[in-house]
């Protein structure tokens, strides 16, 4: 077997085998294939794409190129979620206390964030003491006890897939669906899980720009699960603005902290239970999605779901009295407010300049090197279809850095305030199973 043959096989559309899709990618993570090969196989996938079962090879190669993990040891019906990301999501933080407090296990790996603003990950260190790092011991045992835990990705988790993408970057084939749905599954696969509920973001700020774009990459993602006995539903979700009125690492938890104390915005709300209710029919606990959603609902109106929040807090190491006291989060030094420019509707915010402005003030990473500011961020005080007085403030940046004019003038260009009221855009597209 070749890798020339295999790209020549390809290059014609011709269908892939397991074991050429296996020597592929295998011989490329031992530096066996060099990247130019490589290369011109990702454009020949770019270009021909593949059927669903080279989709499900690759993405098993990836799998197999690493380490997986065994959550067998956990009692239960393991279900972990994936958002392909955007601008102010923190539902990783919202669901995994409500899915918990519903009795399903959730063992998450997440990864840091590099771009807009911080992962998961980030997020929960801005929380004092909140460790991240678990043994395996403890990580088990606290799912087993508490239903919930979450600690960093493994660095040996699909190295495969790490290299591929880094090449994919340079080779302008990061936008093929095979790829990408490849890449999002290897890793929930490698994590352990028996269960994936995926939140696939559509919009400004998001990857898939159209419904179109989004409803491919579910229904390959989908596909994926189904052909490696892993039960997925994708729900795709809005990303026309920012996910609720908070961006930034400490801003999000305080928010996350709203959500679960049942004072959160009705956008984040509604998906954050959705995303958990599909959870819970998965692991379980319900027997449909009305009644998961429903029970879901009391259990914050109750106050269960915060206190279930401050147990996870707890048993990460973390401080648990900055669910009553948010002020003990990091905060900033330098607030800016950005005021309208005009009377009307706020008829648009580009989703992805926000998150560009937040990196500016802090709150992201350019490089892997950059650090944190966890108390930088933008609270936007006006969000779609809200109306607006010339003067009054629509946004407000946060920082803790002295300079942040680029910042202040992209932001500025998210903003699009017109006479005409916009139509109202369904915060859930569709679900695909």
């Amino acid at each position: 077997m070749r890798a020339v043959d295999i790209i020549e096989k390809k290059k014609h559309a011709e269908i892939l085998s397991k074991e050429e899709i296996e020597f592929m990618i295998s011989g490329y993570t031992r530096d066996e294939i060099p990247d130019y090969q490589m290369s011109a196989f990702l454009m020949t996938v770019y270009f021909n794409g593949m059927k669903e079962d080279e989709i499900a090879y690759l993405t098993e190669s990836f799998v197999n190129s690493g380490e997986q993990v065994d959550l067998s040891p956990i009692e239960g019906i393991k279900v972990d979620k994936h958002s392909t990301g955007g601008v102010g999501d923190k539902i990783s933080l919202i669901v995994l206390p409500l899915v918990a407090g519903a009795g399903v296990p959730v063992a998450k790996m997440s990864g840091r964030g590099l771009g807009h603003t911080g992962g998961t990950i980030d997020k929960l260190e801005s929380i004092d003491g909140f460790k991240i790092e678990l043994s395996s011991e403890e990580f088990i045992n606290n799912v087993n006890k508490y239903k919930m835990a979450i600690v960093g990705q493994t660095a040996n988790l699909t190295p495969a897939d790490k290299k591929i993408y880094a090449l994919r970057d340079v080779t302008s084939t990061i936008d093929s669906i095979p790829l990408i749905a490849s890449s999002i599954m290897s890793k929930k696969i490698a994590s352990g899980a028996d269960a994936i509920v995926l939140d696939v973001k559509m919009g400004s700020g998001a990857f898939m720009k159209t419904i179109e774009e989004a409803e491919k990459l579910a229904k390959t993602m989908v596909g994926i699960g189904k052909s490696l006995n892993r039960d997925t539903v994708a729900v795709i979700t809005n990303m026309d603005q920012p996910l609720g009125n908070q961006v930034g690492n400490s801003n999000e938890v305080k928010e996350a902290i709203q959500v679960l104390a049942g004072n959160g915005s009705e956008d984040e709300t509604t998906i954050a239970l959705t995303i958990a209710s599909h959870m819970c029919v998965l692991g379980g606990a319900f027997d449909d999605f009305d009644t998961a959603y429903k029970n879901l609902k009391e259990t914050i109106e109750s106050g269960k779901a915060i206190e279930k929040l401050k147990e996870l807090i707890l048993i990460q190491g973390g401080n648990p009295e900055v669910v009553d006291n948010t002020d003990l989060l990091p905060g900033a030094k330098n607030f800016y407010d950005v005021l309208a420019e005009k009377d009307g509707y706020v008829f648009e915010i580009d989703a992805e300049t926000v998150g560009i402005s937040a990196m500016l003030l802090g709150a992201g990473r350019r490089t892997k090197e950059d650090k944190i500011d966890y108390g930088a961020g933008i609270t936007l005080s006006k969000k779609i279809g809200d109306s607006v007085k010339k003067g009054e403030t629509i946004c407000t940046l946060m920082t803790n850095l002295d300079e942040y004019d680029e910042a202040i003038e992209r932001i500025k260009e998210a903003y699009v305030i017109s006479n005409e009221k916009p139509k109202t855009k369904p915060y859930i597209y569709n679900i695909i199973k």
